[in-house]
Parts: structure tokens; C-alpha cells; sequence
């Protein structure tokens, strides 16, 4: 059985109260996928840049699996019936 490797590669980037952060999965060849995730400080909270990576993230991870999954409908679409 031969091993595959596929990485997450994450960017986060912060503007005053907004944190947006973009997912890349990169599955060894030129095809990537990639989500989006956002995260926006209510002014009425304090300022802990921590928990607006966090919710960013998760959120572009979620967007990620929800493309990938979209990707993997599509594959079997087309594969579906042929032997």
C-alpha cells in the first residue's frame, strides 16, 4: 500500500476588528481546493486576537471540507456506473 500525503496550509490575516483566513489543500499535484473562513470582534468585547484566529480558521476549514466534499459529489457523478 503506498502512503499519500496531502497538507492544509493556512493564512490569517487581521484588519482592525476582522480576521479572515483562507484553507489550501494541496493534494500533491497542481489541484488545490480552498476555503474561506471570517471572524469579526463586536466592538463591545475586548481585544483577544487568539479567539478571532480560532473562529476564522474553523470556519475556512468547514468551507474547505464542504468544497472537498462537493469535489468528491462530482468525481462520483462522472465515475458512476462505469467499470
Amino acid at each position: 500500500m503506498r502512503a499519500k500525503e496531502w497538507s492544509v496550509e493556512l493564512y490569517i490575516t487581521e484588519e482592525g476588528m476582522d480576521t479572515v483566513a483562507h484553507a489550501v489543500l494541496s493534494t500533491g499535484g497542481e489541484k488545490r481546493t480552498t476555503g474561506r473562513g471570517h471572524a469579526r470582534r463586536n466592538p463591545a468585547d475586548r481585544e483577544v486576537p487568539e479567539i478571532g484566529d480560532e473562529l476564522a480558521v474553523s470556519r475556512a476549514l468547514a468551507d474547505l471540507a464542504g468544497r472537498l466534499h462537493g469535489v468528491a459529489d462530482k468525481d462520483i457523478a462522472q465515475f458512476a456506473g462505469r467499470s
